[in-house]
């Protein structure tokens, strides 16, 4: 049975380790990303002379998918596979030139041993940024703290599904947990130590043994609720689970009342001043990238589908899931520019709520946040450009 993104929003685990497969993506064959950039003209970002390094490398959280589409779109065809240790590289575009610098993006998930991209950011300093949730930044901020410069989502996908057959009067997570419902999540995830010490569900109906596999769910045969993203699972489950093959229904975390920024682009909180200068320039560079990409997928979509191919982790991702994923990104919002024009920034209040709820959480856990942490240790909004959103 396939697996679908199985990981937890806290999870941890070994360092992974690959062996290096260098292997052409396109045009540029088994050119470096130097070489393939070395006659390239730069365009009217020049992210090399605004002192960024050679090449920016990016730590995601997971497989190659839509959700990280403003990444991948910021290639073209002279990209280079490395499929043993699960990342591409290549001149870095900013609609469609040349910025001056190489771009290499790496896979998370069981591309690094499941462990956070936090904490492989400080394992592996030539990581320049990487995905890191609001909860994640907050736990680590004793030991490794991270500050957050773009939120690519303005929503959080996960959510909590059901079978509606089973459940028809159900419309939140607080009506299933009424209702008797199981749920099963990824142990240790923060959300639901939130879901449980805020009453919405009991401690008995909450089991951690999640595998990240459809199989438990279409045993239950919808006795059982479950964790997903909305982004992917509604349309799997319905399309391509064999043994379901019909809807589910769902509410997103943040709905229940956890809002934290899912994936929000960070880099080490000591390395922001030396880097600002450089971000001031690249920020825009991932805002543009994100309204791009949403306005034009498909040759992005290529590329995440070729990766996953070339990748062969066991992660399933088609065209399909794609389509949906960038679909529904949109149709709830999970992708805006929330209450302003502009895409990429942060809302304090939602930080500081997270912060207010999380900190008990983590302390409990043994945990705990850096002693007087405070919102704009957690994120900056200083190099987003008002003048880039969705249309």
């Amino acid at each position: 049975m396939r697996i679908t993104r199985s990981r937890s929003l806290m999870a941890a685990g070994l360092l992974a380790t690959t062996a290096l497969v260098l292997t052409g993506c396109s045009a540029g064959g088994t050119d470096t990303p130097t070489d393939a950039a070395k006659d390239l003209k730069i365009g009217s970002v020049d992210l090399a002379a605004a002192g960024c390094p050679a090449t920016i490398t990016i730590q995601t959280d997971w497989n190659p998918e839509a959700e990280h589409g403003h990444l991948y779109s910021m290639f073209g065809d002279d990209a280079v596979v490395d499929a043993g240790n699960k990342s591409v590289s290549g001149p870095l575009y900013s609609k469609g030139e040349y910025t001056g610098v190489n771009l290499e993006v790496r896979s998370g998930g069981p591309a690094i041993g499941f462990q956070t991209v936090t904490s492989q950011m400080y394992t592996d300093n030539s990581i320049t940024l990487g995905y890191a949730n609001t909860d994640e930044a907050i736990q680590l901020s004793a030991d490794m703290p991270t500050t957050a410069v773009f939120a690519p989502l303005e929503i959080n996908p996960q959510m909590i599904m059901w079978d509606p057959k089973t459940y028809p009067d159900v419309k939140t997570i607080a009506d299933l947990a009424k209702a008797g419902a199981v749920i099963k999540y990824f142990g240790g995830a923060a959300y639901m130590e939130y879901l449980k010490g805020a009453g919405i569900v009991p401690e008995a109906q909450a089991d951690g043994g999640y595998d990240g596999t459809p199989a438990n769910f279409v045993t239950a045969q919808g006795k059982d609720a479950q964790q997903g993203f909305a982004s992917a699972e509604p349309y799997i489950y319905e399309n391509e689970v064999d043994a379901w093959k019909k809807p589910v229904a769902y509410q997103l975390i943040h709905d229940a009342g956890y809002p934290i920024y899912a994936a929000a682009v960070s880099v080490r909180s000591a390395d922001l001043e030396k880097l600002s200068p450089c971000l001031t320039k690249l920020v825009p560079v991932l805002q543009q990238a994100e309204v791009d990409y949403f306005a034009d997928p498909a040759t992005t979509n290529k590329l995440i589908l070729d990766l996953v191919n070339q990748f062969d982790t066991g992660w399933v991702y088609d065209e399909g899931v794609a389509d949906y994923s960038v679909d529904t990104m949109k149709k709830l919002g999970l992708v805006s520019n929330g209450d302003n024009a502009y895409i990429g920034d942060f809302d304090e209040a939602r930080v500081q709520k997270i912060l207010d709820i999380d900190t008990p959480i983590f302390t409990k856990l043994g945990t705990p946040p850096a002693e007087g942490l405070k919102t704009s240790d957690l994120f900056t909004n200083e190099f987003i450009d008002q003048s880039i959103g969705l249309k």
